[in-house]
């Protein structure tokens, strides 16, 4: 169930078996693809390190997203600066 307040979204999810409520600014279908994401990463991971308890699952899994979103804003600033340089930005 989602309700829009302003330019709040307000959804329930379910991420790894568990409901939450989410809120946030962004579309009711972003905050869905972003807990599917969640839920997907804590799968793998699990299916990986199966004994770990949820609490470290999802320690491991905020590492993970982490690094991944650092390895790509890197990638984004170097590509910015190749445009850069190439005078075409």
């Amino acid at each position: 169930m989602s309700q829009q307040n302003g330019n709040r979204s307000r959804i329930n999810v379910e991420i790894y078996g568990q409901q939450y409520s989410v809120v946030g600014d962004e579309s009711t279908s972003h905050i869905r693809i972003v807990a599917a994401i969640v839920d997907d990463k804590m799968r793998e991971l699990n299916a990986k390190n199966p004994s770990l308890d949820t609490n470290r699952l999802a320690v491991l899994t905020a590492v993970n997203v982490v690094h991944d979103y650092i390895k790509l804003k890197e990638e984004n600033e170097k590509l910015k600066e190749r445009m850069r340089q190439k005078g075409l930005e």
